[in-house]
């Protein structure tokens, strides 16, 4: 069984009683970083195998679908939230599907549905890009193709590019859209900004440094809809 295992984005207490069940019965935990999961197993007392797991490295996968077959336990993990979601851990599922081998996949811990919740924008529909490309071309590009579904588009974001991202969102969405910009949700400086585009990007400006990972979500509309479905 292949058991993707979602881990905590900022507050250890997120972890659920089933993630760490999943972890403790494992014959191996799969991650992307050794020393970041070791971190996260001692704190919670747990010792098993740990072994990197390597998206683009076909031996790492054969080597998993092996064991998998052989039926082992594995339990995938990445350094946080869930795999797979912009994180690796599509081509060991896609893979194992194929094979025709038990996969499952446990709710957990996520900057995107916390984002979406917190957000005060329209969650019944929504456009996920993911981490967008770095030129400035390509990304208007693809928020301008979102833009035409009329529906919330999260993105996630550095701190280093989150400025530039908000002023190509304003050429595409217009400055007076909807917007909201998490930063390190479920960490100790958590920090959420709200508004219109032109509003959350003035506020980001006229701070010193900007720092943490950014959840970025904008919304054609130029008002709230009350808990109301609201077309822009």
């Amino acid at each position: 069984m292949l058991s993707l295992v979602p881990t905590p984005i900022g507050n250890l207490e997120d972890i659920t009683a089933r993630a760490l069940t999943a972890l403790k019965t494992a014959d191996a935990v799969y991650c992307e970083d050794t020393r970041r999961t070791r971190a996260l197993m001692t704190h919670f007392g747990l010792a098993k195998e740990l072994v990197r797991y390597d998206e683009h490295d076909p031996r790492c996968l054969e080597k998993m679908l092996e064991r998998l077959k052989d039926g082992a336990s594995i339990a995938l993990v990445s350094d946080a939230g869930s795999p797979a979601i912009s994180d690796p851990g599509l081509s060991i599922v896609s893979r194992a599907r194929q094979e025709g081998l038990a996969v499952t996949a446990l709710p957990g811990p996520s900057a995107l549905t916390a984002a979406l919740a917190g957000s005060g924008l329209p969650a019944d529909s929504f456009v996920f890009l993911g981490f967008l490309p770095r030129s400035s071309g390509k990304r208007k590009k693809i928020l301008s193709q979102a833009a035409t579904l009329k529906k919330t588009v999260v993105v996630y974001e550095s701190p280093f590019r989150v400025a530039e991202l908000l002023s190509e969102a304003a050429d595409v969405f217009g400055p007076d859209a909807l917007a909201c910009a998490a930063r390190e949700i479920s960490k100790v400086y958590e920090e959420w900004i709200s508004g219109s585009l032109q509003d959350v990007k003035g506020a980001l400006s006229r701070k010193s440094e900007v720092l943490g990972e950014f959840v970025v979500l904008f919304h054609p509309a130029k008002e709230r809809a009350n808990g109301r479905h609201h077309q822009a």
